[in-house]
Parts: structure tokens; C-alpha cells; sequence
């Protein structure tokens, strides 16, 4: 008999379109509820409900009880981080599915991919600190260089707080619609908690677009630039 971890398991979970779907749509970082992540799913709430469990048993989500509801999230950054992998390998090889319409254009600018940001500016974002020599790469990791931490820390990013988390402090990941790295990790979502906070992007509903306004895009990109502009300012 074969001894370790039996991915079998995890895979089949996952390879059930219904459940696939019901991952995707969580990896907006959003917690939803059985009702949502059904018409996520395309199938009747009672069917949600047994894939819902199948996915919790097997430790890809977690359930938190609120009042009447039961909220659903990805279980940790690790189940995210399988899945954004799995999304990446799909991608490369072909396995699209189509919907055609304007949240596609809008995918590919600014999405959030969990709890870290993803797409053109996300990608932007990792060149000009890799250039600016906030990051670098090191026996096939990313890391902050020491020039980084000191760069961050004028952007209101204290790194020293983020290593105490139980989680990477940054990771590359490809991103699937621009074929290279964005930023993951507890850094990256840093990134797009400020993004959010500050006002520069807003979520659409419950899907992973991120609407940047104009204003705000000008601000998002000032700060990660290193400039000081727009720092502290909230967009209109």
C-alpha cells in the first residue's frame, strides 16, 4: 500500500464542474452563501448543499454560521493558491471557457484572485518593483529585498508585522491572463486591502472584478511607483 498524502481525494473534490465553479466563484474573496454559490453552480440549492459538504469534508472550504445563513469561504491560502494554479495550467493548455461580454476586459484589467490582486495592474505592479529592486528573485523564490522593506514601509506596509502571519510573505504567481508573475502572499494582500480601503477600486457584487476609477488607477499607480503623490489621498 502506498503511504502519504492521498491526492486523489482533493482532486476528485475539485473535479466536479459543479464544485469547480462553486471554488471559482470564493476565489473572490468574498464569503457566500449555499443559495449563491448554487447559481454560481448552476444547480437547486438541495445539490449545493451535498457538494458544499463534499468540499468542506475534504478541507477546501469553511463554514461560518451568521445568524441564519451559513457563509462559505476558501478554507486558507493554500486551498487558493492550488486553485489559482489549476486555473493557470488550464489556461496554458486550452481548457477556456467562454463568456463573452464586457466583464471579460474588465477580468483582465483588476481582479481580485482570493485575497491578493490580479491582472494587467497586479502585473505592472510586480515589473516596476522588480525593477525598482523591491523584490527579487532568489533560488526560484521571490523576495523582499532589503532596499524592499524599507520602500514598503513608506507605503504604509510593515513587513515585520506580516512575517508574524502563518502564510508566505510573498510569492510570484503567473498570472493566467497576462502570462507573468503578479504578487501573492501576505504582501500582496496588503496591496489589496489598501486598494480597497483607500477607494481606488471598488468590488463588482460578489464576482472578482475590481473596478479602478480613473483617479483612482492614477493614485494606485503613483503609490506603488514610490511616488509621493496620492499616498494618502482617497480617490474621488
Amino acid at each position: 500500500m502506498k503511504e502519504g498524502p492521498d491526492i486523489s481525494i482533493v482532486a476528485s473534490s475539485v473535479g466536479e464542474p459543479a464544485r469547480a465553479n462553486m471554488l471559482m466563484a470564493l476565489m473572490s474573496g468574498v464569503a457566500l452563501t449555499a443559495t449563491e454559490l448554487a447559481r454560481e453552480a448552476g444547480v437547486m440549492p438541495p445539490t449545493a448543499s451535498g457538494h458544499l459538504a463534499k468540499l468542506e469534508s475534504a478541507g477546501l472550504v469553511c463554514c461560518v454560521k451568521q445568524g441564519r445563513h451559513r457563509y462559505y469561504r476558501i478554507a486558507d491560502p493554500d486551498v487558493a493558491q492550488a486553485v489559482e494554479a489549476l486555473v493557470t495550467i488550464a489556461a496554458r493548455v486550452g481548457h477556456l471557457r467562454t463568456r463573452p461580454g464586457p466583464k471579460d476586459e474588465a477580468m483582465r484589467r483588476a481582479r481580485s484572485c482570493y485575497d491578493h490582486l490580479a491582472g494587467h495592474l497586479a502585473v505592472d505592479l510586480f515589473a516596476r518593483w522588480t525593477s525598482l529592486g523591491v523584490l527579487r528573485s532568489w533560488k526560484g523564490e521571490t523576495q523582499i529585498t532589503r532596499k524592499g522593506r524599507a520602500f514598503l514601509g513608506e507605503l504604509g506596509i510593515e513587513v515585520h508585522e506580516l512575517e508574524k502571519r502563518k502564510r508566505s510573505l510573498c510569492r510570484a504567481c503567473i498570472d493566467w491572463s497576462e502570462r507573468r508573475n503578479h504578487l501573492g502572499g501576505s504582501v500582496g494582500s496588503t496591496i489589496l486591502s489598501c486598494a480597497l480601503e483607500k477607494g481606488w477600486a471598488v468590488r463588482e457584487g460578489n464576482s472578482r472584478v475590481l473596478h479602478f476609477s480613473l483617479k483612482g488607477e492614477q493614485l494606485f499607480k503613483a503609490w506603488y511607483s514610490g511616488q509621493n503623490v496620492g499616498h494618502s489621498q482617497a480617490a474621488e
